[in-house]
C-alpha cells in the first residue's frame, strides 16, 4: 500500500485540529448565543452539552478518522463500510457508507462555497481598515457598497481561495501544517491583543456603556432565560464550534499513525477551541459594541456584529484602524484554518478515490469552489443583506445536516463497529486511559442528546416554515427563486455524493461486495 502523509509533529496536528474547530463562530456566534440565551445561565446548558455531546462525539470522530487512514482512506464512505461491516454484510454495510460519503461530501462542499465568501469579506475588510476605506462612512451603506462591487469580492474571494488551494496542494506535513503553526499562533496573539484592549475600554457615549458594563451584561446569569430552546441553541453551538458532523476531523485523524493517540488529542482540540471562544470571543466583540453602541445594538449577531456594529465602533475608536485590522485579520484566521480543512476533505477524495495528483485535485477544488460561490455573488437579495441563497443553505447544511451526520457517527463508530472495539481503539496509543463510566455516555447519552437535538431543531424549522414552499424568512416572495435554486444544489449534490460514495467503495471492495452476492443468491 502507499504510504499516505502524515502529520510531521503531534503539536502541527493540534493546531490544525484546533484550526479546524476554531471559526468565525468563535468570535461572532457564540457571544450573540450567550446574550440572548440566558447570559452566565447559558454556559449550563452549554457546558453540559459539551461534555455530554461534544467530547463524545470529537473522540468518536477521531476514532473514525484515525482507523480508516489504516486502510488508506482519509474520507468518510469507505471508511463507514468498513466500520459498520462489523456488524453487517457487506452489501446492507455499503448502505452506511454511502450515507457517511453523502453527507460529508455535501457539507464540504456547499458549507464551503458560501463560507468562503465570508472568509473573503473579512480579508477585504482587514485592508478597508488598515486604508480607514469605512472610516466616517454609514457601515451598512458600505458594506452593501463593496458586496455590489463584484469585482472587489472576487478579489478578496479568489485571492483567499487561492491561498487555500496552494496550502493544500502543498500536502499534509509540508502544506496545511506549516501555514496553521503560523496562523493559530497569530490568531491568539490577535485575540488576546484585542481582549486587553476591550478591558481597558471606556465609553465615549455614557458611562454606563463601559466594556466592564459589557461583560457584566453579557454575563450576568438570567437563569429565568434558559429554557427548552436555550438548551437546543446551546447543543448546536457545541456542534457548530467544534467542527463536528462534517467528515473533516475524521479526514485530519485519517493521517495518523494506527497507535498514534486520539484521546488526549482529542480532548487538546476541545480545550484550545473553547479557550477560544468561552475566554476570548466572549471577551471581545460584544463588550466592544457594547460600550460604543449599548445594550441593544451590541448583541446583533453573525454579519450585523462583525461587519456593521463593529466597524462603526472602529471608525470612533483610538487607534481604531489598528484595532479593526486586527479583529478582522482575527476573523479571516479563524475562517481561513476551518475553510482549509474542508477544502483537504475534497482533495482527499480526488486523491484517493480518483488517484488525481494532490496539486491537480487542489486545483479542481479551487475551479468548483469558485463555481460554486457563483450564486452568492449573483444572488440580487445581498442588496438588503438578505442573501437567501446563501441562506437558505446555511439552515440546512451548515445547521442541521451537522446534526444528522453526528448522530450516523455514533451509530456506524460505535454501535455497528461495535461498542468494545471502539473503546479498544480509543486506547490504542493513549497518553491516557479514559475512565470507563464515561463509556455508556458515549454509546447510550451522546445519541439520545442528538436525537433530542435533532427533533427539536426539526420541530424549530418547522415553527419557522422553513418546510414550506417559501420559508418564513423570506420577505420578499419574488426572491423566492433563489431559494429553491438553493434546495436544488443541495439535492444535487446529495446525489452526487452517495454515487462517489458507492463508487469508492465499490473500486476498492468490489470483489467483497460480489462474492458476498453470490454467497446470498446461492
Amino acid at each position: 500500500m502507499e504510504q499516505r502523509d502524515r502529520w510531521a509533529t503531534k503539536l502541527g496536528l493540534i493546531l490544525a485540529m484546533a484550526g479546524n474547530a476554531i471559526g468565525l463562530g468563535n468570535f461572532w456566534r457564540f457571544p450573540y448565543q450567550a446574550a440572548v440565551n440566558g447570559g452566565g445561565a447559558f454556559m449550563i446548558p452549554y457546558f453540559v452539552a459539551l461534555f455530554l455531546l461534544g467530547v463524545p462525539i470529537m473522540w468518536v470522530e477521531w476514532v473514525t478518522g484515525r482507523y480508516g487512514g489504516k486502510y488508506g482512506h482519509g474520507t468518510l464512505g469507505p471508511t463507514f463500510y468498513l466500520m459498520a461491516r462489523e456488524s453487517l454484510k457487506p452489501r446492507s454495510a455499503v448502505i452506511f457508507g454511502m450515507i457517511g460519503g453523502m453527507l460529508a461530501f455535501s457539507v464540504t462542499t456547499l458549507l464551503n462555497s458560501y463560507y468562503l465568501h465570508i472568509v473573503g469579506w473579512s480579508a477585504a475588510y482587514t485592508y478597508f481598515s488598515i486604508t480607514g476605506a469605512y472610516f466616517g462612512k454609514d457601515s451598512v451603506e458600505f458594506l452593501l457598497g463593496y458586496l455590489s462591487n463584484n469585482m472587489q469580492v472576487f478579489i478578496f474571494w479568489g485571492l483567499s481561495v487561492a491561498l487555500l488551494g496552494i496550502a493544500v496542494g502543498q500536502g499534509v506535513s509540508k502544506g496545511i501544517e506549516r501555514w496553521v503553526k503560523v496562523m493559530m499562533p497569530a490568531l491568539y496573539v490577535a485575540a488576546i491583543l484585542l481582549v486587553l484592549r476591550s478591558l481597558t475600554l471606556g465609553s465615549p457615549v455614557k458611562p454606563e456603556w463601559s466594556s466592564i458594563k459589557g461583560f457584566e451584561f453579557l454575563w450576568e446569569p438570567r437563569f429565568s432565560e434558559v429554557t427548552f430552546k436555550s438548551a437546543l441553541a446551546a447543543a448546536g453551538q457545541i456542534f457548530f464550534t467544534l467542527s463536528l458532523g462534517m467528515g473533516i476531523i475524521q479526514n485530519y485523524a485519517s493521517y495518523l499513525g494506527p497507535e498514534d493517540d486520539v484521546a488526549l488529542s482529542g480532548l487538546a482540540t476541545v480545550s484550545l477551541n473553547e479557550f477560544a471562544e468561552v475566554i476570548l470571543g466572549g471577551s471581545i466583540a460584544i463588550p466592544i459594541a457594547f460600550a460604543y453602541l449599548g445594550p441593544e445594538k451590541a448583541i446583533a449577531g453573525g454579519v450585523g456584529l462583525a461587519y456593521i456594529a463593529l466597524p462603526n465602533v472602529f471608525m470612533r475608536m483610538p487607534g481604531g484602524q489598528l484595532f479593526g485590522a486586527v479583529w478582522f485579520l482575527l476573523l479571516w484566521f479563524a475562517g481561513f484554518t476551518s475553510a482549509i480543512a474542508m477544502y483537504n476533505y475534497l482533495t482527499a477524495l480526488l486523491e484517493e478515490d480518483l488517484k488525481i495528483n494532490r496539486k491537480t485535485g487542489a486545483a479542481i477544488v479551487f475551479i468548483l469552489y469558485l463555481i460554486l460561490g457563483l450564486p452568492v455573488v449573483l444572488d440580487p437579495t445581498k442588496a438588503t443583506l438578505d442573501l437567501y441563497y446563501l441562506t437558505e443553505l446555511d439552515n440546512w447544511v451548515g445547521s442541521y445536516l451537522l446534526v444528522v451526520l453526528g448522530l450516523f457517527d455514533i451509530i456506524v463508530a460505535v454501535w455497528l463497529f461495535k461498542p468494545d472495539n471502539f473503546w479498544e481503539e480509543l486506547h490504542k496509543g493513549a497518553y491516557i486511559r479514559v475512565p470507563s463510566w464515561i463509556k455508556p455516555i458515549i454509546v447510550y447519552i451522546a445519541p439520545i442528546y442528538t436525537i433530542i437535538l435533532l427533533l427539536g431543531s426539526t420541530r424549530d424549522y418547522y415553527k419557522a416554515g422553513y418546510f414550506k414552499a417559501v420559508p418564513g424568512y423570506v420577505g420578499a416572495p419574488e426572491y423566492a427563486n433563489w431559494v429553491w435554486f438553493a434546495r436544488g444544489m443541495m439535492l444535487f449534490i446529495l446525489i452526487i455524493g452517495a454515487i462517489e460514495a458507492y463508487m469508492a467503495i465499490k473500486k476498492k471492495y468490489g470483489e467483497e461486495l460480489e462474492k458476498n452476492e453470490v454467497i446470498i443468491k446461492l
